[in-house]
């Protein structure tokens, strides 16, 4: 018997592209990227008009490289609302199959979508960041030496710990720790490059204030410097990862300089905590790490 390839069928289309239409925005369950038909997809060069039904099968989320399977289905507009051009150049107003889903307000375009409302501060931080660095890299970083061209803009784990927000940004030329306060929890402001030192479960470390007032996009923020630049990752899962283990690391007490193992052991305590050691989980690991 001839062996058949197993195509997923995750996404809430089945995996069937039939059951899109041509403007159905599409979104990946697991980094929350959005493919958009209307503007295509720039890191793959699919032009804008692309259905999401004619992507090839080696088309991966930008973002976190899921296959075409991991997206789900964000909203469909008509295509009288959402005419996607035709290879002769005319807007194709077929009418579309029957829509899995409607909008609750359908004439109002302006309604946010469920996962807009009610968002978490820590979320809607995360977005921010995502946002700003997204603009910088592709209005400032393109072509720069230092910009890892397999990797994206991404903030990993970001929550609130302890009256504040605390996760990884990930970007193509620098991995941070990012700790910002919750919204109108007030606290001291600093000035952009202003160092402070935090302490975490697993040591204290050093970060450095980053204040764009002056931009209007995002509150003020600490960020401690991982990685820069970025061309140890060869993908942008190993680079999730990564942010993923450092999160885990940070709380880890058994990491500390001033941990005492029990009596019994004569393992030795590193003198300092380093940054590689929230990578390794070795606390004997030298930092070396740029800053």
């Amino acid at each position: 018997m001839t062996a058949q390839a197993f195509h997923g069928f995750e996404g809430s289309y089945l995996g069937d592209a039939t059951r899109l239409n041509a403007g159905s925005v599409m979104e990946c369950k697991i980094c929350w990227s959005l493919y958009d038909p209307a503007q295509g997809c720039e890191t793959w060069q699919v032009p804008p008009g692309t259905p999401f039904a004619a992507l090839p099968d080696t088309w991966r989320c930008p973002t976190c490289d899921a296959p075409k399977e991991q997206f789900m289905v964000v909203h469909e507009l008509s295509p009288q609302a959402h005419a996607i051009p035709d290879s002769t150049g005319t807007a194709n107003t077929t009418p579309a199959a029957p829509q899995p889903r409607q909008s609750a307000t359908p004439a109002d375009n302006t309604a946010q979508h469920p996962s807009e409302q009610a968002v978490p501060p820590a979320t809607l931080f995360a977005r921010q960041l995502e946002a700003t660095f997204r603009d910088i890299h592709a209005n400032q970083m393109r072509g720069v030496p230092i910009v890892n061209a397999a990797l994206n803009v991404k903030a990993v784990g970001f929550q609130e710990r302890d009256g504040h927000i605390l996760g990884v940004l990930i970007t193509p030329w620098f991995m941070n720790l990012v700790q910002a306060p919750l919204p109108d929890t007030g606290g001291p402001t600093r000035a952009s490059g202003e160092k402070v030192l935090l302490g975490f479960p697993s040591g204290d470390y050093e970060f450095t204030a980053v204040n764009r007032d002056q931009a209007g996009d995002l509150p003020p923020y600490l960020a401690c410097s991982l990685f820069s630049p970025m061309f140890y990752f060869t993908t942008m899962l190993q680079a999730i990862e990564t942010a993923q283990a450092a999160l885990v690391s940070l709380m880890d007490p058994t990491l500390h300089p001033a941990y005492r193992p029990a009596p019994a052991s004569n393992t030795p305590v590193a003198a300092r905590t380093g940054r590689r050691a929230l990578l390794t989980g070795n606390q004997n690991a030298q930092d070396n790490t740029h800053t």
